[in-house]
C-alpha cells in the first residue's frame, strides 16, 4: 500500500494543528459557529442527531494494521456513548461505503486530539465532508485481482494528490465522488458516481481511461453518461479538471435537489458534454497546463511495493480433515488472487449483534492482529462494508480461518442475504426519515440460517434510512428506503437493482414494489418477496435475473399480501 512521504506527513500534521487553533477560537466563543461549521466540515467533522459524527478518510479502501490499531485506541478512549447505550457495546467505528470509517460519539471538545492521534499514523478527515471532491475509491481486490488490466491504485494516489484542498474545487455546488476501477468488472460501482473512471488499453496497449460523468442516486437515481472513450492517462488530471470546471461554472447553486452534477447532465445533455469538451482542449491548448508524466507515475507507483513473493509451488493445507463450514468460507470468503499461491480473504463484518460495517475496538485491535499474522500488515475496505486481507498465502488459509472464526469474523455469508449494505439511519444521522439498524438486524434474526441463505444464493440487499441513499438502496437486487409518514416510520421496497458488479450485470435502479410497508411489516415483505422468487426461478438463476425476467408484478403481490394479512389481523 501507499505509504507517506515527509511532505504528505508535514501537511497533515500541519492541518491537525490549524484546525486545533480554530477549535480553541469557537470554543472560547471568538469563532461564531457560522464561520466554524464550513471549517470543521472540510476535516470531516459532522454535527448529528445525538453528538458530532467525524469521517475519516481511508483512501481507495488501504488501511495498515497500525492505523487500524490507532482507530481502536481513538473508538476506546474518545468514542463516548450518550447515556442508555449498552455498555459492552464499548467505543465503535462505522465502515461505509466510501470505505471510510465514521466514528459517531466524540464529543466535539476532544475532536482536536483525536486530528492529532489520526496524523501520528498518516491518517485525517480532509474532504470527506462538503461541498468538495470527496474520498477516492476504487475496487478493493485492486492491485491484486486476476481480471485486472491496469492496477488502478498509483492512478488513485495521483487524484487524491491532485484534489486534496484545490482552492478551485473546495466549495461546488455539492459534493462530488470518484470512483476507479482498472479490471474488466466493476466491483467499485463506478456507474454510480459523479465521476466512474474505467482504465483499460487501447488497441496500440496504451493506458487510458474510459471517463463517464453524472451517475448517482438520491431523489434521481441516475447511471452515469459515457462522455469519452479514452483519455490518454497522461491527460486525465486535464480532463478531469475540465468537467468540474464546467460543473462549477454551470450547477445549480439555487437549489440543494438539483445541484448534483447529474442533474445538469440530464437536463442539458450534449450541450454539457461539449463545455466539458471545450474547457478541456482549452486547457491543452494553455502552455501552463501540466501533464502527468512518467515520472509522476512512477513516483507514486513506487509506493506500492509488493509486499509478498509469488509462490507457485503453494498448495492449500490438507492435512486435517475439511469441515463443512471451512468449505463453506473458502466458496464464499475466500477469492483468487493475481499471484500464485495466494488469495484474497473477506473478512466479515455482517453477525448478528452488531449493525453492519459496524466494529468494536477489541475488534479492530483482533483485525490488526490478523492482517500482522497473514496478511504482511494490510487490510482493505470494502465497499460492501467488510475487511479484507489482501495477501494471505495458501497455505495458511486454515489457520486463518481458525483464528478469524474465534474472533467473529468468519461468517460465510460474503455475497448472501445478510451480508448486506446498510446506513446507520434514523438511530444516529440527523437526515435520516425512518431507522435502518433495526431492521437490519431483524433481517438478520430472520434469516440466521446459512443453509437457507445458501439456498437463496447471491443477493445484494440494501438499506438507506432516507432519499440520501448512503445505504445504496437503488442498487441493490432487493433495495429498502426508510420514509417518513406522518411522524411514523415507513420502508418501501425496490427490486431488480445492480451496481455493475458479475452478480448483476450493468448497473440499473431497482424498481418500487407498491406503496411503503409499516415498520412491523418490512421483514415479512422481503421474505414475501424471496420466497416469489424460490418458487420462480429457474435452474441456477440468481435472484437479480429472475427480478428482471418477471419484472416488479409477482413481487408486488406477494409483498401487498403481507399488508393484507397486517390489516386483517388488526
Amino acid at each position: 500500500m501507499y505509504r507517506y512521504d515527509d511532505f504528505d506527513r508535514r501537511f497533515v500534521r500541519a492541518r491537525a494543528a490549524q484546525y486545533r487553533d480554530q477549535l480553541q477560537r469557537h470554543l472560547a466563543g471568538e469563532l461564531p459557529d457560522e464561520d466554524f461549521r464550513p471549517l470543521r466540515l472540510q476535516n470531516g467533522w459532522y454535527v448529528q442527531r445525538h453528538s458530532p459524527m467525524l469521517r475519516v478518510a481511508v483512501p481507495y479502501g488501504e488501511l495498515a494494521s497500525r492505523q487500524l490499531r490507532q482507530l481502536a485506541r481513538i473508538a476506546r478512549e474518545f468514542d463516548l456513548q450518550a447515556a442508555g447505550t449498552p455498555a459492552e457495546r464499548g467505543g465503535f467505528g462505522h465502515f461505509s461505503t466510501r470505505q471510510n470509517l465514521q466514528f459517531n460519539w466524540i464529543p466535539l471538545a476532544r475532536s482536536a486530539d483525536v486530528m492529532d492521534l489520526l496524523a501520528e499514523v498518516d491518517m485525517h478527515g480532509i474532504q470527506t465532508s462538503g461541498n468538495c471532491i470527496r474520498n477516492i475509491t476504487t475496487d478493493a481486490l485492486a492491485g491484486i485481482a486476476p481480471d485486472e488490466v491496469v492496477d488502478p491504485r498509483p492512478y488513485c494516489e495521483l487524484l487524491r494528490q491532485w484534489s486534496t484542498l484545490h482552492p478551485e474545487f473546495a466549495f461546488l455546488p455539492r459534493k462530488f465522488k470518484i470512483a476507479v476501477t482498472g479490471a474488466r468488472e466493476d466491483r467499485a460501482a463506478t456507474a454510480w458516481h459523479d465521476i466512474g473512471l474505467q482504465l483499460h488499453r487501447n488497441q496500440a496497449g496504451e493506458v487510458g481511461f474510459r471517463v463517464a460523468v453524472g451517475g448517482g442516486m438520491g431523489r434521481t437515481p441516475l447511471i452515469a453518461t459515457e462522455f469519452a472513450a479514452f483519455v490518454p492517462w497522461q491527460q486525465i488530471l486535464v480532463y478531469l479538471e475540465a468537467v468540474v470546471r464546467a460543473y462549477n461554472l454551470f450547477g445549480r447553486r439555487d437549489n440543494l435537489y438539483k445541484a448534483r452534477i447529474k442533474i445538469l447532465v440530464k437536463a442539458e445533455g450534449q450541450a454539457f458534454v461539449d463545455a466539458v469538451q471545450r474547457e478541456f482542449l482549452a486547457l491543452l491548448g494553455d502552455p501552463a497546463t501540466p501533464l502527468l508524466a512518467q515520472a509522476d507515475l512512477d513516483r507514486v507507483a513506487a509506493g506500492f511495493t509488493r509486499p509478498v513473493r509469488a509462490d507457485a509451488a503453494a498448495v492449500l493445507d490438507t492435512s486435517a480433515e475439511p469441515l463443512p463450514a471451512y468449505t463453506r468460507w473458502l466458496q464464499r470468503n475466500v477469492q483468487a488472487h493475481r499471484l500464485p499461491g495466494y488469495r484474497a480473504v473477506t473478512l466479515s463484518l455482517k453477525r448478528a449483534g452488531l449493525p453492519p460495517g459496524d466494529v468494536t475496538a477489541d475488534q479492530m485491535e483482533r483485525a490488526a492482529e490478523l492482517a500482522d499474522r497473514f496478511s504482511a500488515g494490510e487490510l482493505r475496505v470494502t465497499h460492501e462494508q467488510n475487511l479484507l486481507l489482501p495477501w494471505v498465502h495458501h497455505s495458511e488459509l486454515r489457520a486463518l480461518w481458525l483464528a478469524a472464526r474465534e474472533d467473529g469474523f468468519a461468517t460465510p455469508n460474503i455475497g448472501l442475504l445478510t451480508d448486506m449494505i446498510a446506513c446507520p439511519g434514523g438511530d444516529l444521522c440527523a437526515l435520516a426519515n425512518a431507522r435502518s439498524l433495526p431492521v437490519a438486524a431483524a433481517i438478520t434474526e430472520r434469516f440466521a440460517d446459512l443453509d437457507e441463505q445458501h439456498d437463496i444464493g447471491d443477493i445484494d440487499l440494501h438499506i438507506s434510512g432516507c432519499m440520501n441513499s448512503c445505504g445504496h438502496h437503488h442498487s441493490g437486487h432487493i433495495g429498502i428506503l426508510g420514509v417518513d409518514k406522518d411522524g411514523l416510520e415507513w420502508y418501501q421496497l425496490s427490486v431488480g437493482g445492480t451496481d455493475g458488479s458479475a452478480r448483476g450485470g450493468a448497473a440499473v435502479a431497482g424498481k418500487v414494489v407498491g406503496p411503503a410497508f409499516a415498520a412491523d411489516e418490512v421483514v415479512d415483505a422481503v421474505e414475501a418477496v424471496i420466497a416469489t422468487y424460490l418458487r420462480q426461478r429457474r435452474p441456477g438463476e440468481r435472484f437479480v435475473h429472475t427480478a428482471r425476467r418477471l419484472g416488479t408484478h409477482p413481487f408486488r403481490r406477494a409483498a401487498d399480501a403481507v399488508r393484507r394479512a397486517t390489516a386483517a389481523a388488526a
